[in-house]
């Protein structure tokens, strides 16, 4: 067991496949000689050599063809989209061939491949550099789509994601890749917050996709949230005094339906967090599976906090983010009726 942040956990997660695995192979802009442009892949193509972690042009689309092909043939391809921003030239090889292929191929091929990119903003990356594009991927059948929220999960999740016989889309909220974040514009004008760490075991281990994590216990409302948005509803409800149970997805595709129903039933009453923006975000399919199961033990609307309808605000970014302040209102609404 050892202290890591989110990237080293990552890194440690590829490197335990890579020595383990030998189809498992690394590769997208700069992860190789550079070790990425998050230092993720740091060190790992000294280890395995070039054949096994390797740099590619910039060509998105091409990462991901290569990926498709790698994948039906038997490898474990494990590619990094330097941002999310970066993944849409390589949205039609996802989505009409990625997701595709075991369906199409009638089981006789599958697809195991993950697409690793850092998503959100709080980093002042600007609008091509801090998009949250999760519903994007969502709304595609064939695909599963991870967002960790701590170096634990980061590492046991993208594990399971690269032993996953079919595509995995893993996010990486790049807020959190250097520890914990307290949610509030100050601490990180200042810097991360002291650069925590998670506790993370050496060696194998695998976070099973699909299921949601009870991140803090609570019996007042219920908060869904993923990645960053963890962090900013536990800074919410500490500062309204208020008990919410916060929810962390973790996989949103698939979505851990039973632990959100038994959650919302106990507290009767639901808000959900994104960071992306509201129209089609994915808050409206979680608030359509609550309205659907828990109908009948909802005592109020259930609420969203979200990012604006507008392209991504640079000069406004902390004030386009969920902050713990939203969030405040957001519950203590939740509680009026």
């Amino acid at each position: 067991m050892a202290g890591m942040t989110m990237i080293e956990a990552l890194r440690s997660a590829m490197d335990v496949m890579l020595e383990t695995d030998p189809g498992v192979v690394v590769f997208g802009e700069d992860v190789g000689y550079f070790g990425g442009v998050f230092r993720c892949t740091a060190g790992l193509q000294k280890t395995y050599g070039e054949p096994r972690v390797f740099d590619t042009p910039i060509n998105e689309s091409a990462i991901v063809g290569l990926a498709v092909g790698m994948a039906a043939q038997g490898m474990k391809p494990c590619v990094e989209m330097q941002f999310a921003d970066y993944v849409f030239p390589a949205y039609d090889q996802i989505t009409q061939e990625a997701a595709r292929l075991r369906h199409r191929s009638n089981q006789q091929f599958s697809c195991p491949m993950v697409i690793r990119m850092p998503t959100g903003g709080g980093i002042f990356g600007g609008q091509t550099h801090s998009q949250s594009p999760e519903a994007l991927f969502t709304h595609v059948a064939g695909l599963k789509v991870v967002q960790p929220c701590n170096p634990y999960d980061a590492k046991g999740l993208l594990i399971a994601s690269i032993e996953d016989p079919d595509p995995v889309i893993f996010l990486e909220p790049k807020r959190l890749y250097n520890g914990p974040f307290s949610g509030d514009h100050t601490a990180v004008s200042q810097g991360w917050k002291s650069h925590e760490l998670g506790e993370v075991p050496d060696g194998h281990y695998a976070v099973p996709l699909g299921k949601a994590r009870i991140h803090r216990e609570g019996s007042a409302v219920t908060v869904l949230a993923y990645g960053t948005m963890v962090f900013v509803a536990e800074a919410a409800a500490k500062a309204t005094g208020i008990d919410a149970e916060i929810v962390d997805l973790r996989s949103l595709l698939p979505l851990d339906l039973e632990t959100i129903e038994a959650s919302v039933r106990k507290t009767g009453r639901c808000v959900v967090l994104h960071e992306a923006t509201k129209t089609s975000g994915f808050a409206g399919e979680l608030i359509a599976v609550v309205q659907e199961a828990c109908f009948y033990h909802l005592e109020a609307p259930i609420l969203r906090v979200t990012g604006w309808d507008a392209p991504y605000p640079h000069a406004q970014e902390w004030s386009y983010f969920p902050g713990p302040e939203r969030v405040a209102r957001a519950l203590e609404t939740a509680l009026e009726d």
